[in-house]
């Protein structure tokens, strides 16, 4: 990475008087280069097509896939100065392996409700989450982000624990050329729980065809779903009322993905953190800008403006909170879940996997 300078602020003040008070940064005169890898999402895409940009940086915008980001990461062989992760398989990273590169910001990039993410056989007899008990489940990653959170509110909602089950891991995984390769994070075993080989050959969404599963739990919408197999249903028939129910009750919107920042980088540049959750923030605001004046029109859905109406009902104009304190709840929870289900080796806390300073970060909001 090219380095420069660039003045601002107090420094800039600084630079022009004839001595520099102690402890007062000098600046830089030019933007540095990063390298930034993530999804091209809507509250992305504003950064990767130049509208809005990082203060003090030239950055370099990469599409990829988040199992690759978080193999590069955590492998070490990353060159990326900021990288979308997967939050879970970080913090395996961190509590297992001693992980630190990295540090996240507080930009949860990408969060889904999960009760829509668990599929049955029809014939399986299984109607409600206690049926799983017993069962043969199917996935491709069991220590993924969004098996972690399904687990997690499978045993608090519900009373189903993960020792309830027996899990079948499939060897291949039909998302993949959404997700990438499948980390090593992802594929954590933990003691005490019935976890099996699928058969192989066979990804997920065939374990389930194939009669080897009961049921399906995957980030991923299996193949045969999407193709109207009639072998294949939800567990929840209406997930948008279970997932409200869920949002109302508790106040938490799961997260999967959060964008982090290379430490040493961060150390030697102290502004660049808050600049890149600024950035990220104005890039937000463009989207929701675009969602009001015309992704009601450009967008497919019939009712779309409906949707966006009841889901601004429900969780407010700015349904999708950057920032700590808007989020701790559902980090908490998350960290909770991890250790509760063997995975991570202690309850982690929010400020030690976070880039010390960034807990203060705040939205400004257009």
């Amino acid at each position: 990475m090219k380095r420069r300078t660039f003045l601002t602020g107090c420094a800039a003040t600084a630079a022009a008087l004839p001595f520099v008070m102690p402890g007062l940064a000098v600046a830089q005169n030019a933007p540095i280069e990063i390298d930034v890898s993530s999804y091209r999402l809507d509250r992305t895409q504003p950064l990767f097509d130049g509208r809005v940009k990082i203060d003090g940086a030239e950055a370099s915008f990469h599409e990829d896939a988040i199992g690759d980001m978080n193999t590069a990461a955590f492998s070490g062989t990353g060159t990326r100065e900021i990288s979308e992760l997967g939050l879970h398989p970080f913090m395996l990273a961190y509590a297992n392996e001693g992980f630190r590169d990295y540090a996240l910001l507080p930009i949860p990039l990408l969060r889904q409700f999960r009760h829509k993410s668990i599929f049955v056989r029809a014939d399986a007899g299984i109607k409600k989450p206690e049926d799983l008990k017993g069962r043969r489940v199917g996935t491709p990653g069991y220590s993924s982000t969004s098996l972690t959170w399904i687990r997690g509110l499978l045993e608090d909602e519900y009373g189903v624990k993960p020792s309830d089950m027996t899990w079948v891991i499939a060897n291949k995984d039909s998302s993949k050329g959404e997700a990438g390769n499948i980390s090593a994070q992802e594929q954590v075993r933990p003691h005490g729980v019935p976890i099996e080989s699928g058969r192989p050959g066979l990804d997920e969404s065939e374990l389930l065809l194939e009669g080897e599963v009961d049921a399906l739990i995957h980030a991923g919408t299996p193949a045969a779903f999407l193709q109207g197999d009639p072998r294949v249903a939800r567990l929840f028939s209406d997930t948008r009322s279970v997932e409200q129910d869920y949002f109302r009750r508790t106040g938490v919107f799961p997260i999967m993905h959060v964008l982090s920042i290379r430490r040493a980088t961060a150390e030697e540049h102290p502004w660049l953190a808050k600049a890149v959750f600024d950035a990220y923030s104005a890039a937000k605001s463009e989207a929701y800008k675009l969602k009001d004046r015309l992704t009601w029109a450009t967008d497919m859905l019939p009712w779309y403006a409906a949707e966006l109406e009841d889901t601004r009902a429900l969780m407010g104009r700015n349904f999708y909170p950057y920032g700590l304190e808007a989020n701790r709840k559902t980090f908490e929870t998350l960290f909770e879940y991890s250790h509760r289900q063997g995975l991570a080796s202690r309850v982690l806390t929010v400020e030690e996997v976070f880039l010390p300073g960034s807990l203060d970060f705040a939205e400004k909001l257009g």
